[in-house]
């Protein structure tokens, strides 16, 4: 008998599977994963996934006891396998269960995304004409994240009055570069709702739409879920007189400090390295400045031996945003601790290579070069910052996902030369 077929292996292929995609919903974040590493994460997620394919039917119990938990990794196996198989019943009960939680949700467009647009466009043309407007709804996120427009269908889905609806088409705008749906995010400007007001201005932010950038700053100075993202992409957008400007105008709000130091990299220019060099004496913010440092020059603290030691006696704590569900009791974690006189040591011998007023990635000046280069290079921070910079540089270039499939995105990624 093949080893696949043996009932303790199956299990094991449907277990790791739903483990190894909740950890892959941490690295895509994490500023400590290349994309070398999530290809190699990938990797062995898809071996997981194809051990259950080959074993056909003998496979279902083991997907079917573990959907039975209701919990979103194992909600990803079971789409995944029922999208691959193209077996309605199958399909039915995988979005039957991942239409309850958000995490679920979540799961089921990730499962669409997994696999090529071709072999899942059959479904998401099914969700796209669906009289339910949640599998709809599954249907535009799914085209988005394989960069896929959706035609009509997103015509129709920006005025849609189911509001999560609404909201992930008008981020799908931003994603695919529609610009002739320009007006409507305009419209959505002033809505009501949070989420279809911040999507708005997202997207009209990258398709250069300078009405949005007050609303944009709106939620970039207030706490909430899209905090970070209009942070980021604010800076991105403004001049860096602009930008230094804002900047220092939040610098007497105490609740503003970590984010300060995080918009110093964004912002990505070296006349801030010698305020990060003193953040990283302080040791709350300590890490995130070392980030910082290493976004703009490209300097890997660990690698380049700069690290230090946890202070004695430094306790981290929960990230108390209330918007953001990380439960993470550390969310620097996976940073280096940054030792600041061999850091500073290291900028004194070599700072002269950096231009004060001039912006960088990862210790190049950000033109589409360079930001391609990050893509391939990059942690995955650096990447989506690169994705971002890439979107704004070029007018009618989709923005790039960074969270699809390892050796998608690879594919995808010609060879630049460093």
């Amino acid at each position: 008998m093949d080893c696949s077929f043996i009932p303790e292996v199956l299990s094991q292929h449907a277990e790791e599977a739903s483990f190894l995609w909740l950890t892959r919903g941490r690295a895509i974040h994490a500023p400590h994963y290349s994309l070398k590493d999530l290809t190699d994460l990938d990797n062995r997620l898809d071996a997981h996934i194809d051990g259950l394919r080959i074993a056909g039917a003998d496979a279902w119990p083991f997907i079917d006891e573990n959907l039975a938990l209701e919990e979103a990794g194992e909600v990803f196996t079971a789409a995944v396998m029922a999208f691959d198989a193209s077996i309605n019943e199958r399909v039915r009960n995988a979005v039957t269960m991942g239409c309850r939680t958000p995490g679920n949700f979540s799961a089921l467009v990730s499962a669409l995304g997994w696999h090529p647009y071709s072999r899942v466009e059959i479904w998401i043309d099914r969700f796209l004409s669906s009289p339910r407007q949640k599998l709809r709804h599954l249907a535009i996120a799914a085209c988005a994240i394989h960069r896929h427009d959706p035609g009509t269908a997103l015509d129709k889905a920006v005025v849609d009055d189911y509001l999560p609806l609404r909201a992930r088409a008008l981020r799908a705008v931003g994603e695919l570069k529609r610009r002739d749906l320009s007006t409507v995010l305009l419209a959505n400007l002033d809505s009501n709702d949070e989420a279809c007001r911040f999507w708005a201005a997202w997207s009209a932010t990258l398709l250069r739409e300078r009405n949005a950038l007050a609303v944009l700053q709106a939620f970039a100075e207030t706490e909430s879920g899209f905090q970070h993202r209009a942070f980021q992409l604010l800076l991105r957008t403004m001049s860096l007189d602009q930008a230094r400007n804002w900047l220092n105008s939040l610098s007497d709000r105490p609740a503003f400090t970590r984010l300060l130091v995080q918009g110093a990299g964004m912002l990505g220019d070296p006349a801030v390295i010698p305020w990060l060099l003193e953040q990283m004496k302080i040791p709350a913010i300590a890490r995130v400045a070392g980030e910082a440092f290493s976004s703009i020059t490209g300097v890997d603290i660990s690698y380049q031996d700069l690290e230090g030691e946890q202070p004695e006696g430094f306790e981290a704590g929960p990230n108390d945003n209330p918007g953001d569900d990380s439960v993470d009791l550390d969310q620097d974690e996976n940073l280096p601790w940054p030792a600041p006189d061999l850091v500073d040591g290291l900028w004194t011998a070599h700072g002269q290579h950096y231009h004060a007023g001039t912006r960088y990635l990862i210790g190049q000046p950000i033109t589409e070069k360079s930001a391609r280069q990050a893509l391939l290079f990059g942690t995955q921070r650096q990447r989506n910052a690169a994705a971002l910079e890439l979107a704004l540089l070029l007018p009618d270039e989709h923005l790039f996902e960074v969270r699809g499939p390892g050796f998608r995105q690879k594919a995808l990624l010609p060879e630049v030369e460093q």
